[in-house]
């Protein structure tokens, strides 16, 4: 932790008490154990019910609800625990695995602090949590600050002054005496006063007093001032004319107020409002400020503006290895550099463009921090664009030097896009996409380089347009294919049942569907290809039955879109008939995130699938935090681990104990059990122990064309000549799952 940091949080509790609440009591578990082990003090509520009656006689310092709770889900209990008394600002942060802006906005409008989409990373919830602490003391003190303000007023940190023309003079009452720091005995002229006022400010005051005067108005300012202790004060005045029983002007009665308190908590509010928090930069919405006038005087006075992005390079790679802190450390260091490259100005004065001078817009330049690693240079006034290209060098000469962070010495570099008004475009949005598109072309081509915005950069859109085209007539010209993966039962060294995987054999080059099913989804293409992928395995179901007498499940992974639709079923039908295989040769796979997504849309078309023997397998389980409420009342017949648990087996400690607990979760509710991207013989051996014998990976074999799948199965599986093979016979024997996978009929 870097000192900052430890500055920020010197004013926090050693230990923050966190209420955590979540009815899945797995996912409450392993979030316990780690916030734990981050320093805070969890205690545990099952359910927003059980929350309540633990607040009624517990205040914690935050409270950390999971979105998606039956009965009193998580945005009932923030509305309830909002109306209780002495929770009103008590930061709520708000865990959902949706990401929709339709749940984000909801938790919000019921009171949520922030909101968090649930994952394993563990030290960014943690940072976030004590980032909302350190944010709402900030506002406590701010409150009291107002209030300490309030009461110093009450208790006459305000008093009366006199005017009179002639003899009368000036005189203070003695709260004004204090005010200016002075006893009840001592004595301040006008004069004194005026010595206390910095020289320029002085001249503008005495300015604007005769021209009060000569007016007879009233007089309202505020003016800086140094006491005699040294002390810098800020003095409120306002004062009336007082008019003698002929009706002329005799002089001036007012009161003096200390109004530093209320300034320096207004300059506070408007640092929050307008700069990062992080690196002091000026944040999205003062550069949003900025710009905008900038184009608004190019505009008028026919000048060029530059506006370049500037984006770190690699810079998750730093984040991850060293941490969070160090991050935020390398952020500060690095905005301190960019700061350096321009003329910047902190001025946040929104009239100052109308302040005499034609060249005050110049004060707008600046750099600020868009988010994450992207930083902004605006340049309000260039001659051309090689003003701006000599910045961006500037830019990146900065970040040559080594920046020393965690003891460590690191490098960065950056990449930065350029894009000019009005050439590249006439508002602030035209100008921060182009310079992106500029600076993603900088990425592509190797990265600690600038690029102008041009529209032949932007052409990666227009290749996306002929990759959609050509990916249209893909399914009109039968080049798609699909492979298979086969699911191996270790114990008996079979196959029961295989993965289909789509394939895109665009001429001479096979597409992997990394590159086009994406597209798909984006287009709504998506739609046709698994209709077809439905077709097509339950073609070779066929096939394969009478090819080699396959009587398992050929498992096709449809987006949760298509579960939607009315008609799944009923296409589904049409599939298997047409070949004449049962409903259950075909499986369903859908993703843990795409099932909770949009779970009250999915589970209609659920039911009526199983109805129909159509089993549903959750894949990629373990990284959507689905609660067990709904996984007890789900109709799914298996789920497969995902990879990122299978990756570390044997390793790391942390991996094996997920898996466990998978397995343990999966018997309790009678499901098969399948682990994905099994990719040694460690990790078979470590899932194999452990109780899972049902496993697909390049262990065994990668996604094959059905021919060389039949091949591979004669020559590797039938002899038992591959080394898993006879690794898997070496192990002990282990106690069948329930509901383990049936054994296909040659390759029992």
């Amino acid at each position: 932790m870097t000192a900052a940091s430890q500055n920020l949080d010197s004013d926090l509790p050693e230990q923050p008490r966190v209420l955590l609440v979540d009815d899945d009591e797995v996912n409450l578990l392993l979030t316990a154990i780690a916030l734990r082990e981050r320093g805070f003090d969890i205690t545990e509520a099952t359910g927003g019910e059980e929350a309540l009656r633990m607040m009624a006689e517990w205040s914690p310092d935050m409270i950390v609800l999971d979105a998606m709770m039956p009965e009193l889900d998580g945005f009932d209990t923030c509305t309830r625990l909002r109306a209780l008394p002495g929770f009103e600002s008590t930061p709520v942060l708000m865990l959902t695995g949706l990401d929709d802006e339709a749940s984000i906005t909801r938790a919000y409008q019921v009171g949520a602090t922030d909101f968090f989409v649930k994952s394993t990373q563990w030290s960014l919830l943690a940072g976030r949590l004590r980032y909302l602490l350190r944010s709402s003391r900030t506002r406590i003190e701010l409150e009291r600050s107002k209030a300490r303000l309030a009461r110093a007023q009450d208790l006459a940190r305000m008093g009366s002054f006199e005017w009179h023309r002639g003899s009368g003079g000036f005189t203070l009452a003695a709260e004004a005496l204090r005010v200016f720091g002075l006893g009840n005995h001592e004595s301040l002229d006008f004069i004194g006063a005026m010595r206390m006022v910095p020289r320029e400010e002085r001249k503008l005051f005495l300015h604007l007093l005769r021209d009060v005067i000569a007016h007879n108005s009233v007089l309202v300012t505020d003016l800086s001032v140094t006491l005699l202790d040294g002390r810098q004060r800020v003095i409120h005045i306002e004062a009336e004319p007082e008019f003698n029983e002929h009706g002329n002007a005799s002089g001036y009665t007012g009161v003096l107020q200390d109004v530093t308190d209320r300034r320096m908590a207004e300059d506070r509010i408007r640092q929050l409002a307008n700069f990062d928090a992080l690196t002091g930069l000026p944040n999205r919405r003062q550069l949003i400020w900025r710009t905008e006038r900038a184009i608004e005087q190019a505009r008028r006075m026919g000048h060029e503006v530059g506006l370049l992005l500037i984006d770190l390079d690699r810079f998750k790679v730093i984040n991850d290895t060293l941490g969070h802190a160090a991050g935020d450390e390398l952020l500060i260091e690095v905005g301190r550099r960019l700061r350096g490259c321009v003329r910047h100005s902190d001025q946040v004065i929104e009239g100052m463009l109308e302040s005499v001078g034609g060249r005050s817009h110049r004060t707008l330049e600046a750099v600020g921090r868009l988010g994450g690693d992207e930083f902004v240079a605006l340049l309000p006034e260039v001659i051309d664009e090689r003003d701006a290209e000599r910045v961006a060098q500037r830019v990146l000469e900065a970040l040559r030097e080594p920046i020393f962070i965690a003891g460590q010495e690191c490098f960065v570099t950056a990449s930065v896009g350029i894009a000019i008004y009005p050439r590249d475009g006439l508002t602030m949005a035209d100008l921060l996409r182009n310079s992106d598109v500029a600076m993603y072309a900088v990425k592509s081509q190797g990265r600690n380089a600038s690029a102008l915005y041009s529209p032949q950069l932007a052409g990666r859109g227009r290749e996306n347009l002929e990759l959609e085209s050509a990916l249209h007539k893909a399914i009109e010209r039968g080049e798609l294919v699909l492979h298979y993966q086969p699911k191996i039962d270790v114990r008996g060294a079979r196959m029961v049942g295989a993965e289909a995987l789509m394939r895109w054999q665009r001429g001479n080059t096979l597409v992997p569907p990394g590159d086009f099913i994406p597209l798909a989804e984006e287009t709504g293409l998506i739609v046709p290809l698994s209709e077809w992928a439905l077709r097509e395995a339950a073609r070779q179901a066929k096939v394969w039955q009478l090819n080699f007498g396959f009587s398992d499940s050929i498992a096709v992974n449809l987006p949760n879109r298509l579960f939607e639709r009315s008609d799944l079923v009923e296409h589904i039908h049409q599939c298997v008939s047409a070949y004449g295989v049962p409903h259950r040769a075909i499986q369903l796979e859908i993703t843990e995130t795409g099932l909770m997504k949009d779970l009250q849309n999915v589970i209609p078309s659920l039911h009526r699938l199983n109805e129909v023997g159509v089993e549903i397998s959750i894949d990629d389980f373990g990284t959507g935090y689905s609660s067990l409420a709904y996984l007890t009342t789900l109709p799914i017949s298996e789920v497969k681990i995902d990879r990122s648990f299978v990756r570390d087996l044997g390793i790391t400690p942390q991996s094996s104990a997920v898996v466990t607990a998978i397995i343990a979760l999966a018997r309790s509710l009678g499901l098969r059990v399948v682990a994905e991207g099994v990719e040694t013989l460690r990790q078979m051996e470590v899932l194999h122990r452990l109780g899972c014998s049902v496993m697909q990976g390049f262990l065994f074999s990668k996604p094959l064309p059905p021919d060389d799948l039949e091949r591979w199965i004669a020559q590797t599986v039938l002899p038992r000549k591959a080394p898993w093979i006879a690794q898997a016979n070496a192990e002990p024997g282990q106690p069948p799952q329930p509901g383990s996978a049936r054994p296909s009929g040659v390759l029992r």
